[in-house]
C-alpha cells in the first residue's frame, strides 16, 4: 500500500488549506487514517485520526476546532481541512494508516500505532 500526500503549499496567517491523502496499491477500506506533523527541529507530532467508518474522529488539542479530518472510502482517501491557520501550524504533514478490523476504532495517536506513511507534503504559514 502506498499513501500519496497532497495539498500542501504557502497560505497566509488566518487562511485555509486542504491536503489529501490517496492510497494506491493493495488497498483496502478497514484502515484508520491519521495526519502528524513535523515542523522543523522538532519531533513529529500527532494531529488528527479518523475511524475506518468515518463517524470517529479525535484532534490534538492545538488544532482542535481548526482543522477537520474526513475520509472517503470509496475513493480510498482521507482529507485535513485546515482553517485559520497559524505560523506555529508550519511543518511537513504526514498521512498515515493502520490496519483495522475495528470500523469504529479511532484513538491512535502514536506514531507506532500506524503501519503505512505517505511522503509528507509541506505547509508553510507566513504571518
Amino acid at each position: 500500500v502506498q499513501l500519496q500526500a497532497s495539498g500542501g503549499g504557502l497560505v497566509q496567517a488566518g487562511g485555509s488549506l486542504g491536503l489529501s491523502c490517496a492510497a494506491s496499491g493493495r488497498t483496502f477500506v478497514t484502515y484508520v487514517g491519521g495526519w502528524f506533523r513535523q515542523a522543523p527541529g522538532k519531533e513529529r507530532e500527532f494531529v488528527a485520526t479518523i475511524s475506518w467508518s468515518g463517524g470517529r474522529t479525535y484532534y490534538a488539542d492545538s488544532v482542535k476546532g481548526r482543522f477537520t479530518i474526513s475520509r472517503d472510502n470509496a475513493k480510498s482517501t482521507v482529507y485535513l481541512q485546515m482553517n485559520r491557520l497559524k505560523p506555529e501550524d508550519t511543518a511537513v504533514y504526514y498521512c498515515a494508516a493502520k490496519r483495522t478490523y475495528d470500523s469504529v476504532g479511532y484513538y491512535y495517536t502514536a506514531r507506532t500505532d500506524y503501519d503505512y506513511w505517505g511522503q509528507g507534503t509541506l505547509v508553510t504559514v507566513s504571518s
